[in-house]
């Protein structure tokens, strides 16, 4: 059931948006009460993802160096540097900026080690990795806001209670997480309750993205020209994710389930960390919500692009001699 849901997560998401839109139009005032289950549905989200990765075993993300090395000189430097870039020259308005930039300087933690292996990657690269992605984004996190978004808007959003959210929602779900595996590692019981986590992770999400819809509505239906514009910006970045990959694979002289491993994780970025911290940004910000809800659903159809284009054409296995 899991592989099934992880197989048809994109399809999965876009029935659950498509139904809050709907329902959020024929009955906006009881929608407006779903809002209430955001928040307990966001912490149960990224506890029960969490436990999934292996946060006890972070020490075994830092011995193959040349991997990491490339992985991390991807996702925390020239990716920033290119959305940096990418920013400078664009004429959009700060809140479509600000999800843009939010959901994109980031890499993901979840789906990165599933897509990863349905795409012929190194899975077990991705999962010793992942922990240190985690760690390394939550103390760079707070220095790309200020770099990226400007002292005066990271001021607003510390006193819109980004702190609170930062710890309720993240680093309390993270202790957690920790704890559990911690547990599971010498209880059979607590085993087999990590395991059952692991089939709530995309039921959750959908759950999270329906009452995001469903909520969000009126901004949804005025920002139609606003997502079309984000459109271009999204699939150009799954493009640039995936050469640059290819790129660094070559450079580090990575074996190839390894390079392509550095593809899905700079394809892949952590949108559910993100949503916390966009829903605690004023009003007049809540466009940043829609944006990274939307390019989301956009990269799960693009990793589906990706399985079929990276281990056969972007990077295939080597011709023998």
């Amino acid at each position: 059931m899991r592989d099934w849901m992880e197989r048809q997560q994109s399809w999965i998401y876009l029935a659950c948006i498509l139904a809050g839109l709907a329902i959020g139009l024929r009955q906006p005032d009881a929608t407006a009460r779903l809002e209430a289950f955001l928040w307990p549905l966001l912490g149960g989200l990224l506890y029960a993802t969490f436990t999934q990765v292996p946060l006890t075993r972070i020490g075994q993300g830092f011995r193959d160096w040349r991997f990491l090395a490339a992985l991390l000189l991807g996702n925390f430097v020239l990716i920033p540097l290119a959305l940096g870039g990418l920013m400078a020259v664009l004429p959009v308005a700060p809140a479509v900026q600000a999800g843009v930039l939010l959901v994109l300087l980031v890499p993901c933690t979840d789906w990165f080690i599933s897509f990863t292996h349905l795409g012929k990657g190194d899975a077990g690269r991705a999962i010793t990795a992942t922990p240190v992605l985690l760690l390394v984004q939550l103390l760079a996190l707070p220095v790309y806001l200020w770099l990226f978004l400007g002292g005066e808007w990271f001021q607003a959003a510390i006193s819109t209670h980004l702190l609170g959210a930062f710890a309720g929602l993240i680093l309390t779900p993270l202790a957690l997480a920790w704890l559990t595996e911690r547990l599971a590692e010498r209880r059979l019981n607590a085993r087999r309750w990590v395991h059952g986590l692991g089939m709530l992770p995309v039921p959750l999400l959908a759950l999270v993205v329906f009452v995001i819809a469903a909520s969000q509505v009126t901004a949804v239906t005025g920002l139609g020209e606003v997502l079309m514009g984000v459109l271009p910006i999204f699939v150009t970045y799954l493009v640039f994710a995936a050469v640059l990959g290819k790129t660094l694979g070559k450079l580090f002289r990575l074996p190839t389930p390894s390079a392509r491993t550095l593809t899905f994780s700079f394809g892949t970025r952590n949108s559910f960390v993100m949503l916390p911290i966009a829903l605690t940004l004023p009003e007049a910000w809540q466009a940043a919500v829609v944006v990274i809800v939307f390019q989301s659903l956009v990269e799960l159809f693009g990793m589906v692009a990706y399985l079929a284009w990276v281990p056969t054409r972007l990077i295939p296995e080597p011709a023998h001699s």
